[in-house]
């Protein structure tokens, strides 16, 4: 299992309200639902139509881009998603 050093943000009763992950670990996790978020593509469409390699490779880019783009204006829009 991946191994995340946490830092606990508490408010002024001494309550956690959030947690801070350094860079390299939340890359780490993001790439890990990445994959699983891939795999579990590729395994709802196995009864549908077939991609080449460059085509999956394609569509899977235009997925992170539109998750990306949805991230920034969550972040523009000053709301957490």
């Amino acid at each position: 299992m991946l191994e995340i050093t946490k830092n606990y943000v508490m408010d002024e009763n001494q309550q956690a309200i959030a947690v801070q992950i350094s860079i390299a670990d939340f890359e780490k996790i993001e790439e890990i639902l990445e994959n699983y978020s891939l795999i579990q593509l590729m395994e709802e469409s196995e009864d549908n139509e077939r991609l080449s390699k460059d085509e999956g490779w394609e569509y899977y880019q235009s997925l992170k881009q539109k998750n990306n783009d949805e991230h920034a204006i969550s972040r523009f829009a000053g709301t957490n998603y």
